[in-house]
């Protein structure tokens, strides 16, 4: 058992209600990465559900969470042969900090055309890539990072005006993702804006879309984060992450303020 899936773990402690532990090793400053904290909600949602595979997740940080336990409201909203739709309601001392929304599916029994209009970057492979160079995150103690555009960023503080950030990512414990972790490595990366004004401000999360496609191939995870516009301080960030095979197994969306320090 690797420590991803130690850490996401979750108890039933009641009809639909669960409960899990927010730990240290996955926090960005003082706040557990809201990807992680999704993982946990998908953890609980996986339990109550008849299907067991993610298909879409959305969430609303509604306040930031802390570590300890962390209670787990599951609502059935409708079950169908092929998916299964429900929300989770994140608890902490009594006040609601995460609220989201799923479906959830059996990915392996989807069928139908395969397209896409947006190929693949071609980057060397993980071992020719060196560890990125954020080493402050804690988070970083859980998940690793070779940046191969946009590194400078961290290494050299140097800008690139791309709004785009290009890698790998993989459990630093070697363990091989499974698609409860594509929750949270689709917040793995640095916000793209970084690229633009450097690492000097804040950026957190206001809300979080995480579309899975497939279950990935063991291996690191191929990355491209991006932003394309920002307005009055707020920014879209999406993702892509393809598996070790070359293939699609998630996109994402998330909506995120900056504020300069």
């Amino acid at each position: 058992m690797g420590q991803f899936e130690i850490d996401t773990a979750v108890e039933l402690v009641a009809e639909n209600h669960y409960r899990g532990e927010l730990c240290e090793g996955w926090r960005v400053g003082a706040v557990p990465n809201g990807g992680y904290v999704l993982a946990v909600a998908g953890r609980a949602l996986r339990d109550a559900l008849p299907h067991k595979d993610p298909l879409s997740v959305n969430a609303f940080y509604l306040a930031p969470t802390v570590l300890g336990p962390i209670e787990c409201h599951v609502e059935l909203l409708r079950g169908a042969r092929s998916t299964s739709f429900a929300q989770v309601k994140m608890f902490q001392e009594g006040e609601l900090k995460v609220q989201a929304t799923a479906a959830y599916t059996d990915l392996d029994r989807l069928h139908g055309e395969t397209w896409s209009a947006v190929s693949r970057p071609q980057l060397p492979g993980w071992e020719e890539c060196a560890p990125s160079g954020d080493k402050g995150v804690e988070f970083r103690q859980r998940a690793e990072l070779r940046l191969v555009s946009g590194g400078e960023v961290f290494s050299e503080r140097k800008t690139n005006g791309s709004g785009e950030f290009c890698g790998w990512v993989r459990h630093r414990d070697g363990s091989d993702a499974d698609v409860i972790s594509l929750l949270m490595f689709a917040d793995s990366f640095p916000p793209p804006i970084f690229t633009v004004f450097g690492p000097v401000g804040w950026v957190p999360t206001v809300e979080q879309t995480v579309q899975v496609r497939a279950h990935p191939a063991p291996g690191p995870l191929q990355v491209r984060f991006s932003s394309r516009h920002m307005t009055s301080g707020v920014i879209e960030e999406d993702g892509e992450y393809w598996d070790s095979s070359g293939q699609l197994v998630a996109i994402s969306r998330q909506t995120a303020r900056f504020r300069l320090a």
